[in-house]
């Protein structure tokens, strides 16, 4: 099989810009993408003349989420599937493996020392706020629409959850107690984006955003980006994060017993709805 790479870097003057080029499939992202992702990230992290980061996808929408088809046209072999060879999931394998898949890369771009700025344009849908959500700023077109729908897959939530963090606890709860959508102008009013601009004028506006904070003295960017994510971490947020991730699991590990060990989530909702009312 041809791997195929769907991740851009370009330098604009002092700016990195991290593109995820795969429009066709609304930018679901695989095990491979996100590895590119991730190296797209140290690269910038790495280069002393980058002195802020772009992330930002083509086509209509940011990112549908992950890619539940199970072919990986980037993979490369780099990611391991957390199926055994006898074809069943077991709940450990797939924690661990989410946990360096998944949250260990959203946790790792939070940290970066340089400022991070997301471009959002349509569609957001769950793993596609693993994107952004790590992202020091959000610039949301006034198409954007955030949604985390895996509540219907008997998940609750994302593996990163900062839903709380990001929306307030009343959003949060809408969001995913009704699989909804939110808004560019409720997600501005949250505080969870950081301007809403016309979809026309997303990448020129966050290209210019990037450009001005540049601007300011490389080490006081860094300590400013740690003085508020620490104290985000005194408050609570790092913790949360780690505990939401093992419920997350526990949801998970629900639906391997419900579906046998046979798929990663509920794909057979029949037999998840069964599960759930002989729950009580």
């Amino acid at each position: 099989m041809t791997t195929e790479h769907f991740v851009r870097y370009e330098i604009d003057d002092r700016v990195a810009v991290i593109t995820l080029d795969r429009p066709n499939a609304a930018n679901a992202q695989t095990p491979g993408i996100l590895a590119d992702l991730d190296e797209a990230f140290r690269r910038a992290d790495q280069d002393p003349d980058v002195r802020a980061i772009v992330l930002t996808t083509t086509g209509k929408h940011f990112s549908a989420g992950h890619d539940m088809s199970g072919r990986d046209p980037s993979g490369d072999g780099r990611n391991l599937s957390p199926q055994r060879t006898d074809g069943k999931l077991v709940a450990e394998d797939y924690y661990d493996w989410e946990t360096r898949g998944y949250l260990d890369y959203a946790r790792r771009w939070r940290d970066i020392p340089k400022p991070t700025i997301a471009a959002v344009q349509g569609k957001c849908i769950a793993a596609g706020l693993m994107l952004c959500w790590p992202c020091d700023l959000i610039v949301a077109a006034d198409n954007a629409l955030f949604s985390d729908p895996v509540g219907l897959l008997g998940i609750m939530g994302v593996e990163y959850h900062a839903h709380t963090w990001e929306l307030g606890p009343r959003k949060a709860k809408e969001m995913l107690f009704t699989a909804g959508s939110v808004t560019a102008a409720e997600a501005l009013r949250s505080g969870m984006v950081n301007h809403v601009v016309p979809l026309a004028e997303l990448r020129e506006f966050t290209l210019q955003l990037a450009h001005r904070v540049a601007k300011t003295d490389p080490w006081a960017l860094r300590l400013a980006k740690r003085g508020v994510n620490q104290t985000l971490d005194t408050m609570g947020f790092s913790t949360a994060i780690a505990a939401c991730f093992d419920m997350h699991h526990l949801g998970h590990t629900r639906a391997l017993a419900a579906t046998d060990g046979q798929t990663v989530v509920m794909a057979d909702l029949e037999r998840m709805k069964a599960a759930g009312r002989s729950d009580g």
